[in-house]
């Protein structure tokens, strides 16, 4: 008899079910069981009927599943009558948490099948499909571990929950229209189909709703009307930030979008993440996404969201794209339960919430594409908390009074972190052994609000993961409220506080993701993070491995005047740089006392700090160019400055510029009235050149090849694809993001694991 362990994303996802069919089928007898962290199985018959078991084990998975490691021993012979799936036992070890699934293709024709008794059921699902991480509340997946555990499942659903021929056999959120969860709208009596009625109606008379999903609550408005997305707009308080926009089907979006295979690919997948797509002159409203040239686009991923689309009602002019925007005020997390909507959502026409309780909050995760590879720019719902491996190949170890141990013979097993993650884009880390788990995203950490969210979320996460942190980490920023929630922790649990430079968590979460162990000259280029001079850094080139740095070059130093406002007042940062008020005059960069004040702040050096930063560079090149003076959200100048580029179709023979010229460069290109889409163009090829050239000559002194791209600039994909292009052709070995943000979002990773590699 053979004892297996199935290691990965194996619960949650039909995989009990799989292996009692295929049990079955090869005559094999005895049971499987969910123990938390991997399934187990105890398999007996002929040798024959053995390995073909194995093979279509490993080899035929249900298609959500993701094997990670067999384990397969020889045990002593039990006395087994069939084969069956017997009770969860618990036991620790690594855990792998399936994330929320979107719906199937066959629980969607079900959905709209009269016939079926599912028929128009806003919660279908089966073993492919459906909630997981945000209804979970611990392991094994069982459904009395669930928020499913509140609905006692009815006497068809249960002979479907057994039957090992459905497709419904062992799936734990199963429910229907009898025994299931229940949408209704706040303060109204309208539940069940008459509350997706209303919905609809106000949405195609140009209202706005809020609508639970799966990971927390929606905004939604009609997409073609330009009013209805004002006034949402108006109500939120987001000025020109796009909104993400909800298609009825692919068709639509190939109406509106420019898709290629591969992002049709990504948009269309179990994730379906938001993806960020060219816009064609189209339907959609205008203000849906102003003064740039991609929109955010997703498909619907539960079945309530298909049933907004296409509900069989009187209602034949329902709108084929509706805005799909985070549920949430200026500034804080995502909203979950139906007090904070009634709170926050008292603008809407109408909320339709339902009785489902999610457990930890999951926003859409949003993608973009450079070179036809993925770049995400936000990893939560679909993708979080799937971990990131990272292999430590022997010969590499950690140092211990003066020694380095190769990983394989050190006396220790790595220590179990928690990194908080930074103050913008949050998202935190749980490491134990080489997996690194990375939440959900959590948010922009300004307020109290959040960071209660935050704690919150760590504890669950712990909790869920079995991870007990015997170190924290987090960024070196004595003022960021992630800074003090970490100080606050490491006294509360009495374990050590590792403080880790920003842009050197930048590069080793690339490094990380790329399972890369080895020297890099690590290029980290963002908007703000703080250095180890207490200047402001952030156009840094850095000599580095997973263990230590050294800053070798950064671009050339300027003045930030006007604290917090000058990372959103780009004329400032351009002021900086012009000095002589009658250029900014001649620019239109602000009105003469505005001119005046600041001008006075950068001679006499009041209010001002020395930077680094490269976002900042990007906004001050916005605001001489005419294209942004003043940001309303984090990245709007340097979004609005590549979309210009995007325009030219000039290509330039960049030569190597420091910031200084580039920035007098483009100064020149204003005044003389050159075409604003080459100057913007011209911007990227020279920034691009700077970055190329300056690595190149640290390649060349160092002996370095590999080079490691991060920090949120290289979320650009001009300014990317131009930079990758040169390394790769100086034959250089580029590590960029894909699966992790390159923004904020990911340094969690990296702070991560250099605390692990420290201790």
């Amino acid at each position: 008899m053979l004892n297996i362990k199935v290691f990965g994303i194996v619960q949650g996802v039909g995989f009990r079910p799989f292996v009692k069919n295929l049990a079955d089928l090869h005559k094999i007898l005895g049971n499987v069981a969910n123990r938390g962290s991997y399934v187990e199985i105890f398999a007996q018959g002929a040798d024959f009927d053995l390995n073909n078991f194995i093979s279509a084990l490993k080899t035929q998975n249900p298609p959500r599943s993701t094997i990670l490691k067999v384990d397969i021993a020889t045990f002593p012979d039990k006395t087994f009558s069939d084969f069956q799936i017997i009770e969860s036992v618990h036991e620790k070890g690594d855990i792998f948490v399936s994330p929320d699934i979107s719906i199937c293709e066959k629980c969607a024709k079900e959905l709209f099948d009269p016939n079926n008794r599912r028929y128009l059921h806003p919660f279908i699902n089966c073993t492919a499909c459906g909630p997981r991480l945000t209804i979970l509340k611990n392991m094994p997946y069982d459904r009395e571990r669930t928020s499913m555990g509140d609905f006692p499942m009815c006497d068809a659903c249960k002979a479907e929950y057994f039957d090992k021929n459905s497709r419904r056999f062992d799936a734990q959120p199963i429910c229907c229209n009898d025994c299931g969860c229940e949408v209704y709208i706040l303060g109204k009596n309208l539940r069940g189909h008459d509350a997706i009625k209303f919905s609809r109606k106000i949405l195609a008379n140009g209202g706005i709703i809020a609508i639970k999903g799966i990971g927390g609550f929606h905004l939604a408005c009609d997409a073609r009307n330009f009013n209805a997305v004002e006034r949402l707009r108006n109500s939120k308080t987001r000025p020109t930030k796009p909104f993400a926009v909800m298609f009825r089907n692919i068709s639509a979006v190939e109406r509106e979008c420019y898709l290629s295979d591969v992002e049709k690919s990504f948009l269309d997948s179990p994730q379906k993440p938001i993806v960020l797509l060219r816009k064609k002159i189209g339907s959609i409203a205008q203000n849906v996404a102003p003064n740039i040239n991609k929109l955010g686009v997703l498909l619907p991923y539960t079945p309530l969201h298909m049933l907004i689309f296409d509900f069989p009602d009187e209602i034949t002019d329902f709108p084929e794209v509706l805005v799909m925007t985070s549920g949430n005020p200026s500034g804080v997390p995502i909203t979950i339960d139906d007090d904070a909507a009634i709170k926050n959502f008292d603008f809407c026409d109408a909320i339709l919430s339902h009785n489902r309780q999610i457990l930890l909050r999951a926003d859409d995760s949003v993608m973009d594409f450079i070179e036809n590879r993925p770049s995400m720019i936000r990893r939560s719902r679909g993708f979080a908390p799937l971990p990131i491996f990272f292999k430590r190949e022997k010969g590499e170890g950690r140092r211990e009074k003066g020694f380095t141990f190769p990983i394989s013979l050190f006396p220790f097993p790595l220590k179990n972190v928690l990194a908080i993650g930074g103050e913008l884009k949050n998202t935190f880390c749980l490491a134990k052994n080489d997996l690194f788990y990375a939440s959900p995203y959590i948010g922009d950490v300004g307020n109290l609000q959040t960071i209660e969210v935050l704690e919150q979320s760590i504890a669950r996460m712990s909790d869920l993961l079995e991870i007990e942190p015997e170190i924290i980490a987090c960024d070196l920023h004595p003022r960021y409220q992630t800074t003090i929630l970490a100080e606050k922790l490491s006294k509360r649990l009495e374990i050590p506080l590792i403080k880790v430079q920003h842009h050197y968590a930048h590069i080793l979460s690339c490094m990380t993701e790329n399972n890369f162990a080895g020297e890099v000259i690590g290029v980290a280029f963002d908007g703000t993070g703080y250095g180890l001079d207490g200047k402001i850094w952030g156009g840094e080139f850095f000599l580095c491995d997973t263990r230590h740095f050294e800053r070798v070059k950064s671009i050339k130093s300027f003045k930030q005047a006007g604290g917090d406002k000058s990372s959103r007042e780009g004329w400032r940062i351009a002021l900086s740089f012009i000095k002589n008020l009658d250029i900014a005059r001649e620019l239109g960069l602000a009105d003469e006392k505005n001119l005046r004040g600041v001008k006075f702040l950068l001679d006499n050096g009041i209010n001002c700090v020395e930077s680094t930063s490269a976002g900042r560079i990007f906004d001050a090149a916005a605001a001489i160019l005419g294209i942004c003076n003043v940001s309303c959200y984090e990245g709007e100048a340097a979004m609005r400055l590549q979309a210009i580029a995007e325009r030219s179709e000039r290509k330039f023979a960049a030569k190597f510029m420091n910031t200084d010229e580039i920035i007098a460069e483009m100064i020149k290109m204003r005044l003389e009235g050159e075409n604003i889409c080459d100057s913007a163009r011209l911007f990227h090829d020279l920034l691009a050149e700077m970055i190329f050239g300056t690595v190149l000559e640290l390649s060349e002194h160092s002996k370095i090849k590999n080079v490691a791209l991060s920090g949120g600039v290289f979320q650009n994909s001009l300014l990317s694809g131009l930079v990758m292009e040169k390394l790769r052709f100086a034959g250089l070995k580029v590590l960029r993001h894909e699966l992790i943000p390159a923004n904020d979002g990911g340094i969690c990773i990296g702070q991560a694991i250099y605390a692990q590699n420290l201790f």
